[in-house]
């Protein structure tokens, strides 16, 4: 499967089953049909660990583009 057509398939999904679940609360913040942008990011870690990745990401905190 394109990991576009996963990630697609994934925000659809857990767009649907979130509006579905919450939308009494969500119909306050969110007047049009989309839960989620268009947008994605798929990275790869090689060997990372997932400590290495999170102490990675807290890294980034204070980083300003």
């Amino acid at each position: 499967m394109e990991l576009a057509k996963l990630v697609n398939t994934l925000k659809t999904v857990s767009s649907r089953l979130i509006r579905k679940k919450h939308s009494e609360y969500l119909k306050e913040y969110y007047c049009k049909p989309v839960f989620w942008s268009r947008s994605y990011c798929i990275l790869t870690t090689g060997e990372a660990t997932i400590e290495m990745i999170e102490k990675y990401i807290r890294s980034q905190a204070g980083v300003k583009d």
